[in-house]
């Protein structure tokens, strides 16, 4: 990070309050990962492609020399009736519900959002930024607009429940999108080497049920899947805890027209079996998936709207039942790595590769410090201590996508990012500029 960091800080901080958000908070997010990427993208625009208002869908691409391949599905949401498809039920609907405008490659989420995009992390104050496996890439960013994790195959009717409004006619039209992209790279980048399929949130989930599809049409000499706090949690009967989910959006998206083309060891019952699918017809790949346990922005849509009670710690409690059954599935396949830190104050503990790697770090023996003297150690007021491997985000994405090292890390309970200082000043810093 350069030294202009704290100078530009001290600046915003001083800022008149007659600035407007709109100029404020990206800048924030400016001087905190250096500016972003500013690559020459492509804009695609493919016939039979559109964003659930029925506008014309758009992806954008990032040519390199590199036989590598980045393939990023966005995040933002997911929706199945009339408050969420339209935009108003804010944060737990589906993003960019007016669809995607010709320069939002350039705008503030697919410029700044990424690091894995981006290649490099930007990390802290005074502190330079680091690259990632990924810098020099070709990068394909498909942007979210249909509000169906890039997987729906379905033109729905969603009407206004308070009747002020008529109908909404939305287009989840996810999957075809996905796929008309993915034709698009095996033609024009053929003979990719290293295939990365990644996407955050409703991209993670993305990433799980599409990239069966992606990786057969583009063919990579080795493939990768990250799926970044999108998990498909195992629902194979009415009790389990995803199942309500997982029943109103294999309706409103059609997921049976897209999920039965999938080969029989998918269970069609059973949403969850996606992750021994995937490991099974793919033996050789690396598949990998990260998130927080304390993430309170996806476990809401999963169970704030379908079960009882849903106050925020039943919420991570249904949270935390359903990753420990995703760990022990994943434990049973040889090529699946996991990265489960416990949490970090930035976007509810949400996403591990969204804005900066900061705080995205695990350990799987973090405990309360045992001697009186390590209390004195840096920093100050710090009451938890690594005592294994301390194992930075980056670190992890080396060793798995270089090296094809299998990593698994489950982090314990424990207030280590509350405790850093460091973490509080930026993550108080990001939180404003997401609006949170």
């Amino acid at each position: 990070m350069k030294l202009r960091l704290l100078p530009a800080l001290l600046a915003l901080t001083l800022a008149p309050a007659v600035a407007s958000a709109e100029v404020l908070l990206p800048a924030i997010i400016d001087v905190l990962v250096d500016g972003g990427n500013n690559y020459n993208w492509q804009k695609v625009e493919l016939p039979g492609t559109q964003c659930g208002n029925g506008s014309q869908y758009k992806f954008f691409v990032s040519r390199t020399s590199s036989p590598n391949v980045l393939f990023l599905l966005e995040g933002g949401g997911a929706c199945w009736d009339y408050d969420t498809c339209s935009g108003r039920a804010g944060v737990l609907g589906a993003a960019n519900p007016n669809g995607i405008s010709d320069d939002y490659i350039q705008q503030f989420t697919a410029k700044y959002v990424s690091p894995l995009v981006n290649g490099a992390d930007p990390g802290l104050p005074l502190r330079s930024k680091t690259d990632l496996v990924t810098k020099g890439w070709n990068v394909v960013y498909l942007p979210y607009c249909t509000g169906d994790v890039h997987t729906g195959n379905n033109v729905a009717t969603y009407v206004d429940p308070t009747g002020a409004n008529p109908p909404l006619t939305w287009h989840h039209k996810g999957y075809s999108n996905s796929i008309a992209a993915a034709n698009y790279v095996k033609a024009q980048i053929p003979g990719v080497q290293k295939l990365l399929v990644t996407g955050y949130s409703a991209g993670g989930a993305a990433t799980a049920s599409g990239y069966y599809f992606i990786r057969k049409i583009i063919n990579p000499a080795k493939g990768y899947y990250l799926n970044d706090s999108g998990p498909i949690h195992l629902a194979p009967n009415a009790d389990a805890l995803s199942r309500p989910l997982h029943d109103k959006i294999r309706q409103s998206w059609n997921l049976n027209s897209v999920f039965g083309q999938l080969p029989a060891t998918f269970d069609q019952n059973n949403f969850g079996s996606i992750s021994r699918m995937v490991a099974q017809e793919f033996p050789n790949d690396q598949l990998a998936y990260t998130g927080y346990l304390q993430d309170y922005n996806y476990s809401r849509f999963s169970y704030e709207r379908f079960r009882t009670p849903n106050d925020k710690a039943s919420i991570l409690n249904y949270w935390k039942a359903d990753q420990d059954k995703l760990v022990a599935e994943m434990n049973l396949y040889n090529n699946f790595s996991y990265f489960i830190p416990y949490h970090r104050p930035i976007n509810d503990s949400h996403c591990s590769t969204v804005i900066t790697f900061i705080g995205s770090h695990a350990c799987q023996r973090m405990e309360k410090k045992r001697y009186w003297y390590e209390y004195l150690e840096w920093p100050p007021g710090q009451t938890y201590k690594c005592y294994s491997e301390f194992v930075s985000m980056d670190t992890f994405l080396r060793r798995w996508i270089n090296e094809n090292q299998r990593i698994r890390i489950y982090e314990p309970a424990n207030n280590y990012n509350n405790e850093d200082p460091g973490m509080s000043a930026v993550s108080a810093l990001i939180n404003g500029a997401l609006g949170g």
